[in-house]
C-alpha cells in the first residue's frame, strides 16, 4: 500500500479532488501555505494500493497545470531620500509536488 501525498495549488485543488473520488479514491485535503510566494496550497492525501499509484500521478498531472505570475519584489534597504521602482517578475507558480510513501500499517476504523 501507498500514501500519495500531493502539494497542489489552491486553485487546482477543487478539480483534482473531484478528479480522484471520480475515479473511486478517497482523498483527503489540508489547506497549507507556503512556497516562494507563501500562498495557499492544498495537500491532498490520497491511500491506494501500489498498482494504482500510476493512475492517482495521471490524474494530478491532468488536473494541476503551472501559470506565470507577476510579483513586485521586495525593496532593497535604502537610504532616506533615495527612490525605487520595483519592475515585476515573473514567477511559475502551481503544478504539484508529489511524494509516494510505503505504507506499513493501515486501518480503516
Amino acid at each position: 500500500m501507498k500514501l500519495v501525498m500531493s502539494i497542489v495549488h489552491g486553485d487546482d485543488a477543487g478539480r483534482l479532488v473531484d478528479a480522484l473520488t471520480g475515479a473511486g479514491f478517497r482523498a483527503t485535503t489540508i489547506s497549507t501555505t507556503g512556497g516562494f510566494l507563501r500562498q495557499g496550497n492544498a495537500t491532498i492525501f490520497v491511500g491506494t494500493e501500489d498498482a494504482m499509484v500510476p493512475q492517482v500521478l495521471k490524474l494530478i498531472r491532468d488536473n494541476c497545470r503551472t501559470r506565470t505570475q507577476y510579483v513586485n519584489p521586495l525593496p532593497p534597504v535604502m537610504e532616506p531620500g533615495e527612490m525605487y521602482l520595483p519592475t515585476p517578475v515573473d514567477v511559475q507558480v502551481g503544478g504539484a509536488t508529489v511524494f509516494v510513501l510505503d505504507v506499513v500499517e493501515f486501518e480503516h476504523v
